[in-house]
């Protein structure tokens, strides 16, 4: 609707509809307004989910995580350092979403809580690494090599990684763990962030952004989920369903961050604006620019709906969460 009204504005301007001049224009931008605040309402019940499952994790995360009056006590608070350097805590907050959502009970979930976001601070402690992206800055903070030097933060990320999987070790569940251990490696986000790598600078289709986001970003994000249902016994059918939610929201959440780092300022990011156009990475908007890019997110958005409304319990913080991915602005 909002495509073919913009159509018709541009080529005659305004339209004759039941014998009123009608601005399609104006009629076009009011929808836009309409969606917008709607999906801003379903965002901020996520926002305020975030919020609360950050402060349950982090009570977690401290407990879990070594002291840092143990040896060697750089490499625990280096460690530290990036697990408590703020974030939105997503992938926690989807593990724990959707074992409450298959109804879920006991205290594995915990475990996998923690495991997924020390997987992710892993994850960009090594993307930030001189060797790949070479970054400055993570949350409004210096980067983990910045703060400790390259070689504590690579055994910094080696660690989470490690203690990760000790933690899911104590789920008691070799599936979740397997499936885990798979969208993590080579054919997952480890594979996605080499592809990344090899394409810098580079000129590349759709097909390959498309590999590089579901491989870089979104399977963790489908990882997440998927341990969450599994800890919670939920049937194999319903685990292709949210991982197809999964995998939408998490293309979505990579094409959104490409905007973002166009748009944006460093200080509103919490880390380095415009990296991805120096360095020539290989993003939605370098492709197709900003536009289409908004458009495909709010596509992938809809097709995370689509996929909810074949579950029969209640997905309204799933809903939430998938508005806010398309909506936030760091």
């Amino acid at each position: 609707m909002r495509v073919f009204c913009q159509f018709f504005a541009f080529k005659w301007g305004r339209i004759f509809l039941l014998g009123t001049c009608i601005d399609l224009l104006t009629i076009a931008k009011l929808s836009i307004f309409v969606l917008m605040e709607n999906l801003e309402k379903e965002a901020s019940v996520a926002l305020d989910y975030l919020s609360r499952i950050s402060k349950e994790a982090e009570k977690k995360f401290d407990e879990f995580l070594p002291p840092v009056a143990d040896r060697p006590e750089r490499l625990h608070e280096a460690m530290r350092y990036s697990m408590f350097a703020g974030g939105k805590r997503l992938r926690p907050a989807l593990v724990r979403a959707a074992f409450d959502m298959f109804g879920g009970k006991g205290e594995s979930v915990d475990y996998a809580m923690s495991a997924l976001e020390m997987l992710h601070t892993f994850s960009l402690i090594h993307d930030d690494l001189p060797g790949i992206d070479n970054d400055d800055f993570r949350r409004g903070k210096p980067t983990s090599h910045k703060q400790f030097g390259e070689a504590t933060a690579v055994m910094a990320g080696d660690a989470l990684c490690i203690l990760a999987f000790e933690l899911m070790g104590k789920t008691g569940n070799a599936k979740a763990i397997e499936v885990l251990a798979h969208l993590l490696g080579t054919y997952g986000m480890i594979g996605g962030e080499m592809i990344d790598i090899e394409c810098e600078g580079k000129k590349v289709d759709l097909e390959i952004v498309d590999y590089i986001h579901y491989h870089k970003t979104a399977a963790l994000i489908e990882a997440s989920l998927e341990v969450g249902a599994r800890l919670a016994g939920a049937s194999e059918d319903d685990i292709k369903i949210i991982r197809d939610y999964g995998r939408s929201i998490g293309l979505a959440f990579q094409i959104v961050d490409d905007i973002l780092d166009i748009v944006s300022t460093t200080e509103e990011l919490g880390k380095d604006a415009g990296s991805d156009i120096e360095k020539g990475k290989a993003t939605y908007p370098a492709l197709v620019g900003l536009d289409k890019s908004r458009e495909r997110a709010h596509e992938l958005y809809e097709e995370s709906l689509k996929a909810l409304d074949s579950l029969k319990c209640d997905t309204t913080i799933l809903r939430s969460i998938a508005a806010f991915i398309i909506t936030r602005v760091n």
